[in-house]
């Protein structure tokens, strides 16, 4: 793949890499190169299904991981339409499809089109109630991109898009405990903010000078302690949460791999290493992976 189609945070050793173009130009637009995105976007869908004491769902379960697939391309396909401009003015971005030229608008609203099709075909594996609830995604998704342009927080924003799942893994199997799902999700949204404050540490120079705001720019020499913040306000409210269900002290020991892993990014973060922020961004699919566990293990306990 050659300098002119990788931006740097790629994962550009992947099946992209062996598409001929223009196909490749439409893998990199949905970040089929960028992986991490689906994972971050699928295991709140386990957190929120596993937890309602379900089991597995081995049926339900993998039509989740597709949705996030579908939907977290046919999002970073919708964001590069809107942000084509502000992304020519970025280094990290300059060469997405669109903001390069060599993706039309018209070709990208079209490839959105087929991947929210796809995304239709997952939501209707679901029951109504989980239909609704997740239809109700579909403003915030319409407004993420121009959060970065009026609140100095789009990661709060995001956090409340990406994390979704949440509400409609509880809602596919369960018509009660909303104390639960509600902590639950509001955990996931401070985790999201402190992932994506990280992340954000890549674009603070260019973001400053072309005006785009972001947690990272207005947390300033306190990022780490920023990221602390977020991340023990997640772990409380997932604690809340497994609480509320169980009532056990010994349910909350769940979370303490998540909690180490979390504590692990913060104390490792070094803003100032080009490197070092991207890894500790991508570590949070085993993150999120952790948490899961967690909460398949308390759904579950002596189901």
């Amino acid at each position: 793949m050659s300098a002119e189609t990788v931006t740097p945070d790629t994962q550009h050793r992947s099946l992209a890499e062996r598409l001929p173009q223009p196909l490749r130009d439409y893998a990199l637009l949905a970040r089929f190169d960028r992986p991490i995105g689906f994972w971050l976007l699928f295991w709140p869908c386990t957190w929120g299904l596993w937890l309602t004491g379900a089991g597995l769902q081995w049926m339900l379960a993998p039509w989740f991981l597709l949705g996030a697939i579908a939907m977290r391309s046919a999002g970073c396909v919708y964001n590069d339409i809107v942000d084509a401009d502000l992304d020519k003015s970025v280094a990290r971005t300059a060469n997405r499809p669109i903001a390069s030229g060599r993706v039309s608008r018209r070709a990208a609203w079209i490839w959105l089109v087929a991947l929210s099709l796809f995304g239709l075909i997952v939501l209707l594996q679901l029951r109504p109630t989980a239909q609704l609830v997740a239809l109700g995604s579909v403003l915030l998704v319409a407004a993420y991109p121009f959060m970065k342009r009026i609140t100095w927080w789009p990661q709060a924003w995001l956090g409340l898009v990406f994390n979704w799942g949440v509400l409609v893994g509880w809602t596919a199997m369960r018509d009660d405990g909303f104390g639960v799902m509600l902590a639950l999700y509001a955990g996931a949204a401070c985790w999201t903010i402190g992932y994506d404050t990280i992340y954000a540490l890549q674009d603070r120079e260019d973001d400053a000078l072309v005006g785009i705001k972001s947690s990272a720019l207005r947390m300033g020499g306190r990022v780490k302690s920023g990221v602390a913040l977020f991340y023990g306000l997640a772990i409380a409210l997932w604690a809340l949460a497994f609480w509320m269900l169980r009532g056990d002290p010994l349910a909350l020991l769940a979370l303490a791999p998540a909690a180490l892993h979390l504590a692990w990014q913060v104390v490792t973060l070094d803003p100032a290493d080009p490197d070092n922020p991207l890894a500790r961004f991508r570590s949070n699919r085993f993150a999120g992976a952790l948490v899961a566990a967690g909460c398949f293990i308390v759904g579950n306990a002596g189901a």
